[in-house]
């Protein structure tokens, strides 16, 4: 039989996390809430690092570009997901199936390349701490964001275009609440060979690259770390950067079990249910990690929050 051209299909169908029409409404509540806080949260951050001077530093440079690019994650599946349920439907377009998997694409890996040059920054911060300023300037960090922005659109048109150029049957099925990349290209009705070598030797490369210039980072921390003779200048090196090193575990942990899960059951369902820990709960809980443990973040909100009164009390 002939596959179906691919300029004949106009939607594809996201079947979401559950056929259960009973939950609906509860799966609706707890996701559009869990989406208000995580923009909320990573807003507040970035509204802190903008407006203290005291922030203007490389570490809430970064961390105020990790806060945006998370909003932006959850921007491009959760929206969509809520929309369909409330109106229920399964329907998304073609062209917004294609559109969807190029900013999934590109913010989940932008989180990860952010992750490693954050890394870096606490590398310098913590062995070269006298040459700190002098080596992360604001060019080298605006410059490293820049390179990361271009490097990851481009990764993620390659494979938005290569999925253009696959052929699926109309009323393709997507076993998922969004367009995820694997899935999608496995549905496809002509040749995907091409698609899966470089699909698996770019997720290798985009895994292991930065996640082995995180662990190298980390290993010069601790060398540095072990070497303070103090407990307390231990304590304060290590605090500098828990929140990230908190942070990094947690994406990395349910990435690999988004892996795990679908590798080991080979279901799709379980792949969507623990794809939700990466990309919903992960941007959820980092601005609680960072200004929960973070003083200067605590503190720049705690002024915002009491200046209001304080303004009133003013004659």
């Amino acid at each position: 039989m002939e596959p179906s051209n691919n300029t004949q299909i106009s939607r594809f169908l996201l079947l979401g996390i559950s056929k259960e029409a009973e939950i609906q409404s509860l799966i609706f509540g707890l996701f559009l809430s869990m989406y208000l806080i995580t923009v909320f949260g990573n807003l507040l951050i970035i509204l802190a690092v903008s407006l203290d001077s005291h922030l203007h530093t490389p570490m809430y440079f970064f961390l105020s570009n990790l806060s945006f690019v998370d909003i932006c994650f959850t921007s491009t599946t959760i929206p969509k997901m809520l929309w369909n349920i409330r109106t229920q439907s399964q329907v998304i377009t073609y062209e917004g199936c294609i559109t969807q998997m190029y900013f999934y694409i590109l913010f989940a890996e932008l989180d990860d390349i952010l992750l490693t040059v954050m890394a870096y920054d606490r590398y310098v911060a913590i062995c070269h701490p006298l040459h700190y300023m002098v080596i992360m300037n604001l060019r080298l960090c605006g410059l490293l964001v820049l390179i990361s922005w271009v490097l990851i659109a481009l990764y993620s048109l390659l494979h938005s275009l290569m999925v253009l150029g696959l052929s699926f049957c109309p009323e393709t099925q997507i076993s998922h609440f969004f367009c995820e990349l694997s899935q999608v290209v496995q549905l496809a009705s002509s040749d995907n060979f091409l698609n899966n070598i470089v699909m698996y030797f770019a997720a290798v490369l985009m895994g292991v690259g930065p996640f082995a210039g995180i662990l190298y980072s980390y290993s010069k921390i601790v060398s540095c770390i072990c070497k303070i003779t103090s407990a307390q200048g231990k304590y304060k090196a290590f605090s500098t950067c828990a929140s990230h090193l908190f942070v990094v575990s947690l994406f990395y942990f349910t990435a690999l079990g988004v892996y795990l899960s679908s590798a080991a059951t080979h279901t799709s369902h379980s792949s969507t249910v623990a794809s939700v820990m990466y990309t919903v709960v992960t941007p959820l809980l980092n601005p609680f990690i960072y200004s929960l443990r973070n003083k200067d973040i605590k503190g720049v909100l705690k002024r915002f929050y009491f200046m209001p009164s304080l303004k009133d009390q003013i004659p």
